[in-house]
């Protein structure tokens, strides 16, 4: 929830002034880069790393595979900012605060972003180190992270949730997969609070409301960005089957370890997709 007694559209400024000593890059898309796919900030042309830690306001994360940067770049000459891990929820930190950089990225100027996510697969045809575009999400935190008083500074007070995942966006994701040729799945990502893993009798109640993945991040961030008028797509890389579809049991390293494996294609993707999206904002 937000906190009353602060001035998030300030400390969102503070951000970005804090950003500015380091860099005057002038992004045009965002990526938010999640477990095990960070990597790809690496490969960007004219790499500026920031650490979170020298930013204000800008949270960082305990778990593996979040390294915790704000990475500016080019692909194909086109300048991007690339979030190299995030804060979660469940790590205690307040909505405000999990969502800050995404919101930082907005007030950059990136006008589309893209998130990514390792999640779990309910569809038990699907492999670990599937790729899946998302076309809507469940929230099932509990959770909004616009309740309490509205910053119209920010967006409105009821902003429209009717297209979450923008449609050209997602189709521009869905070109450059094409076009790398790589299978993109398609399917409804369902956000959980964690950390545990999701017991099989929720597995089952997340297939049953028509989910196709599950996990721990991404749809506080979604509700940031489209508040703030910022078009959004978002891609899960499905890194094990859910409890009681499989016989593994679930451990955070294999999640990295699948993730990884998909780095090449990965990269190829999301190349692809800031080239498409380019010609979408143009």
């Amino acid at each position: 929830m937000s906190n009353p007694t602060l001035d998030i559209n300030a400390c969102v400024d503070e951000t970005v002034a804090a950003v500015r000593t380091h860099t005057s890059a002038k992004p045009l898309v965002g990526i938010v880069l999640g477990s095990g796919l960070g990597a790809y900030a690496d490969a960007l042309q004219d790499l500026v790393k920031v650490p979170y830690t020298a930013l204000p306001h800008m949270p960082g994360s305990k778990v593996v595979g979040h390294a915790g940067n704000l990475c500016f770049g080019s692909a194909n000459g086109i300048s991007v900012v690339c979030m190299q891990g995030r804060a979660h929820p469940y790590e205690g930190h307040p909505l405000w605060q999990a969502v800050h950089g995404a919101r930082v990225m907005a007030r950059l100027g990136a006008k589309a972003v893209l998130l990514t996510n390792a999640a779990g697969g309910l569809n038990t045809a699907w492999a670990p180190g599937d790729l899946m575009s998302i076309t809507d999400h469940l929230n099932l935190t509990g959770q909004s992270l616009l309740v309490g008083e509205n910053d119209a500074k920010l967006g409105p007070r009821f902003p429209d949730m009717s297209e979450a995942y923008d449609m050209a966006i997602r189709a521009a994701l869905t070109r450059a997969a094409a076009s790398a040729g790589i299978t993109l799945r398609e399917g409804v990502y369902a956000g959980l609070m964690g950390p545990t893993y999701e017991t099989p009798a929720e597995i089952r109640m997340l297939q049953v409301l028509g989910a196709q993945a599950v996990g721990m991040s991404t749809v506080h961030e979604v509700v940031a960005l489209r508040h703030m008028g910022v078009r959004v797509g978002a891609l899960s890389c499905i890194t094990n089957l859910g409890s009681g579809l499989g016989h593994e049991k679930l451990e955070h390293s294999d999640v990295e370890a699948v993730a990884k494996t998909r780095h090449a294609d990965l990269i190829r993707l999301l190349d692809g997709w800031i080239g498409e999206t380019a010609k979408e904002l143009s």
